[in-house]
Parts: structure tokens; C-alpha cells; sequence
């Protein structure tokens, strides 16, 4: 069948569930689970447990955002290929749902892009809305979609790379014109005028 396309770990990532209180460390400040560990592939488990029973593993930490769990795509990306999940940006982090979430059905006409699973309203050109969607996708063999990181990075051909050259030889000579000065559209009105008091 060739390589693995998805990892042993992703499906129990997908069902763990996050944000329970450690039963070892109930009583301390930071006990609530939510760290996974990748080597294990077990329950989840609050900071406490990581130095303790986790130190030299490969360990994520989820998040919430509207009571979803979310991973930071920084963290997910050194070990998984999340190509074609649409990432958002949240308290200045970037980052990915990891199931699905429930959509109200919307009778929206002119949207451009939705989840190839669940139907959900993307922001941006991408497949899949969350990494469980995708994983559905690999399963249902929809397209080429993988987890598997590429190693070998990106080749270029020479044609690529010399026509690259060119453009960009191209871009110095005629440089673009720079954008015109950002103009107060939004002026605010000079004298306020208050209306006649009544009689």
C-alpha cells in the first residue's frame, strides 16, 4: 500500500478529550489536561504529568477557542502535513481546529468556498475545515490529501527557476509604483450641528 498517510497518533488525537482536571493534580493551579502526547498515544494530561511522566517526549498542547480545541499550527506543522485545512488566526497565533464544528445551515447564496466533508463556510481557498475533516477525506481517498510531511522539499525545474529569474529581473527594471498615501476617507465632520430645540 506504500507509505503510511496517516499517522498512528492522529485518530486518537481526534477523540481524546481536553480540558478535564488531572486526577493527580486536581489541586494544583495549572491541572487541567490539556497536553497530548504523541509517543503514547494516551489520555491527556496536564502540565504536571509532561515533566513528570512526558519529559523527553514529542508532546502538543490544545487550546480552546469557542469551546473548540485547537493546536497551533507552529507546533502541529513539525509533525503532520496539514496542507488544505483552513487556519485561523487567533490572539495573534495562528491555528486549526482539530474536529469538525457545527454549523447553523445558512442560506447564503454566493459562497465560494466550503469543507469538502461537512459543508462548512471556509474563509479561504483551503479543503478541509479542521484536521478531523481531513482525515475523513484521506479515508474516503478524496484527491491526493496526505499527513505525511514531505522531506525531500520542494524540487524546481531549471525552466522554473530560470523563468523566476526573469521575472524578478523583470520586477527591478520596472519597479511598481508605490501606493498612494493612506487619505482620511472617513474625515470627521468640522462643526457639529445640533438640532432646533422645540417650542
Amino acid at each position: 500500500m506504500g507509505t503510511m498517510l496517516v499517522p498512528p497518533w492522529l485518530e486518537s488525537l481526534l477523540s481524546t478529550a481536553f480540558f478535564t482536571v488531572c486526577r493527580s493534580h486536581g489541586d494544583a493551579g495549572r491541572s487541567e489536561c490539556n497536553m497530548y502526547c504523541l509517543d503514547c498515544k494516551g489520555d491527556s494530561f496536564c502540565f504536571y504529568c509532561r515533566s513528570s511522566k512526558h519529559k523527553d517526549h514529542q508532546v502538543i498542547q490544545i487550546r480552546r477557542s469557542s469551546y473548540h480545541d485547537v493546536v497551533r499550527v507552529t507546533e502541529i506543522q513539525k509533525v503532520l502535513d496539514i496542507s488544505g485545512v483552513q487556519t485561523y488566526v487567533i490572539n495573534s497565533a495562528r491555528v486549526l481546529f482539530l474536529n469538525e464544528r457545527p454549523q447553523p445551515k445558512s442560506g447564503k447564496l454566493g459562497v465560494s468556498h466550503l469543507c469538502d466533508i461537512c459543508g462548512r463556510t471556509l474563509l479561504d481557498p483551503f479543503r478541509f475545515c479542521s484536521l478531523g475533516c481531513k482525515l475523513v477525506g484521506i479515508k474516503r481517498n478524496t484527491g491526493n490529501a496526505s499527513f505525511n510531511i514531505e522531506e525531500e522539499g520542494i524540487i524546481i525545474s531549471k525552466e522554473e527557476e530560470e523563468e523566476e529569474m526573469r521575472e524578478g529581473s523583470q520586477r527591478d527594471i520596472n519597479p511598481s509604483t508605490p501606493p498612494p498615501p493612506p487619505s482620511n476617507a472617513r474625515r470627521r465632520k468640522g462643526i457639529p450641528h445640533r438640532a432646533p430645540f422645540g417650542s
